[in-house]
């Protein structure tokens, strides 16, 4: 076995790795993603080595040089990995050690590759939910700027796919913000469990060596240390959770998408999206397809089925780190990708969305959504909700019977079904006055749409400033 490529277990055993084995259990071509969180690790590692006497001054700034000079190689994509080194880790310690000597082979003292991992996807992770929450922040601030511009136009709200009550884009956009925002705190709350740090749990029981800890966790901006080292380095419900976070975002986007993809065809016509979020068809000239939302759509399935992954992987796991974790890091980081890609690609898009006012305001005109409205006229007039919905029920027969809308019907007729009925009844039968109506906090009302998009601006800014 060659210096360069020794295993670091190597003294135990006297037959080589096999070749398929090597390559069939190593992990640098997709762990090497962690090298910058792994030297960032290691250089606190390095100093509170120093600070408890372990590493002299010297050997500690040896350690701390050579690793930022390597951190340089990387990030130039000068950096050699080797399948053979195994990992992110070992290939970052070997290429330490050729640099600085036999100082590079000290710095691993009071730690295992264990829970040098396990920091090492924790100080990923905090890292890219930061970046993931300043996406939908941004997704958030172009709804918000979408829906006060749209806070009167009148659409068709819907239930089981049926107009149901007239409402507002802007109340319907303001929907989708609100999804968006439990997204936001349970990234945040997620973040919380995250940022706790394995470092000093070595293998699985600890070290003998007088690490300090709460020094290291310092240096890394942990908020603590882990308490049981048995757990520090075994536990992955910090992914796990991050990734069930991720897949309600993933199925929020979803349920966003499915909207925009009807609300673009032909057969709604509520919007129309942006040339660059679309393409063509080969073989249609005519086509304009919404290939942006389709994609998030699909990518969603991919979330989710890294979520059963990951838990498929943990859940017959005994104590304490098994080789099995590494399936942890491809699921985790495809989802981060996509995730962060999809959130991106929204973000990009909304601001450009142009709603066709007209089209959705005759479509609110069709199914009579203001029926309900006519319900709650009868109520006010002192008729019980029961009859009153009774009443209603044959005022729209006689509306299907007869291809009109409730508006359309004559007082003669109306009166007939109902004589509680008077002039004043199509002052509420319009599609104005219905979501005008429904003017109380978190209703469909302009006034209350725009009330609601200055307090979530309020709640950004705050969010900027913290």
């Amino acid at each position: 076995m060659s210096s360069d490529t020794a295993k670091p277990w190597a003294g135990r055993f006297t037959q080589a790795t096999d070749a398929f084995v090597e390559a069939f259990t190593a992990s640098v071509d997709f762990d090497q993603r962690l090298a910058l969180y792994d030297i960032e690790g290691s250089l606190a590692h390095a100093r509170m080595l120093h600070k408890v006497g372990v590493l002299s001054e010297a050997e500690c700034n040896a350690i701390v040089d050579g690793l930022e000079a390597i951190a340089v190689d990387i990030e130039r994509g000068d950096f050699f990995w080797s399948v053979e080194l195994e990992d992110v880790h070992m290939n970052i310690e070997a290429r330490l050690t050729d640099r600085i000597g036999i100082a590079g082979k000290k710095l691993h003292t009071g730690r295992s590759r264990n829970d040098q991992v396990a920091t090492d996807i924790r100080l990923y992770l905090r890292a890219e939910i930061d970046a993931i929450v300043a996406e939908l922040d941004r997704l958030r601030s172009a709804l918000l700027d979408l829906a006060e511009c749209e806070a009167g136009t009148i659409m068709p709200g819907f239930t089981h796919l049926q107009v149901a009550q007239p409402v507002t884009f802007g109340h319907h956009l303001m929907a989708w913000f609100a999804m968006l925002s439990r997204d936001r705190e349970r990234l945040l709350d997620c973040r919380k469990r995250v940022n706790v740090m394995p470092l000093g749990a070595a293998a699985l029981a600890g070290t003998s060596y007088p690490l300090d800890r709460a020094y290291t966790a310092e240096l890394l901006g942990f908020e603590r240390p882990a308490e049981n080292s048995l757990d520090a380095v075994s536990d992955r419900d910090f992914a796990i959770e991050f990734v069930a976070a991720a897949s309600l975002i993933a199925v929020h986007l979803s349920r966003f998408s499915e909207e925009l993809v009807l609300w673009a065809s032909a057969q709604f016509g509520f919007i129309d999206l942006p040339d660059r979020f679309c393409t063509g068809s080969s073989i249609m000239p005519q086509k304009k397809n919404p290939d942006v939302p389709e994609l998030v759509r699909g990518k969603t399935g991919r979330v989710l089925g890294h979520l059963t992954a990951l838990l498929v992987l943990m859940k017959s796991q005994p104590l304490a780190y098994n080789k099995d974790n590494q399936e942890d890091k491809e699921p985790l980081f495809d989802t981060v990708d996509t995730i962060k890609n999809c959130l991106r690609a929204f973000a990009d898009m909304m601001p450009h969305v142009e709603p066709c006012r007209e089209r959705m305001y005759k479509a609110a005109q069709q199914g009579y959504a203001t029926a309900t409205d006519l319900a709650d006229y009868l109520v006010r007039k002192g008729v019980a909700f029961r009859d009153a919905h009774e009443i209603v029920g044959k005022a729209v027969r006689l509306g299907v019977d007869s291809r009109r809308d409730l508006a359309e019907l004559s007082l003669d007729e109306l009166q007939a079904i109902s004589p509680d009925i008077g002039a004043d009844v199509y002052g509420v039968l319009s599609l104005e006055g219905s979501v005008a109506a429904r003017n109380i906090v978190g209703g469909t009302a302009p006034d209350q749409v725009r009330n609601a998009v200055a307090q979530a601006r309020d709640q950004l800014l705050r969010h900027a400033g913290a």
